[in-house]
């Protein structure tokens, strides 16, 4: 069950390089071929690549930009979630709204210690 629905839900999505496009769309009201190109552009391949699993998942990799990863294949290593959008949101240079909320809750964490004159695993934040 695994496989059958990463290849229904994934296609054209994460396999690919339609996440990254319908981001552009939204954030940037571009249309589908001006996302296409700049997408392209910044990934450094073709516009036809976007489409292909086989060549987006080595791009994917490659940059850190998040992969389909089912039950039955991780890829130890890779960057999931969080640091892959993090990635994401710097490589298209478009806010991703978790990015920026966790960023802010960090710093304001780590902030929060600081002034306490607090410790984080042992060790002193000063």
């Amino acid at each position: 069950m695994p496989a059958a629905h990463a290849i229904a839900s994934g296609l054209n999505g994460i396999r690919a390089a339609g996440d990254l496009v319908a981001r552009l769309q939204m954030t940037r009201g571009m249309r589908l071929p001006e996302a296409k190109q700049h997408v392209a552009e910044r990934l450094g391949v073709g516009v036809r690549d976007l489409s292909d699993n086989v060549a987006m998942d080595e791009v994917r990799r490659e940059l850190g930009i998040g992969r389909v990863m089912d039950t039955e294949s991780p890829y130890p290593g890779q960057p999931l979630a969080m640091e892959a959008k993090t990635v994401i949101a710097e490589l298209l240079d478009v806010p991703i709204n978790c990015v920026d909320r966790s960023r802010e809750r960090t710093a304001a964490a780590v902030e929060a210690v600081r002034t306490r004159g607090g410790t984080t695993s042992g060790r002193s934040l000063r």
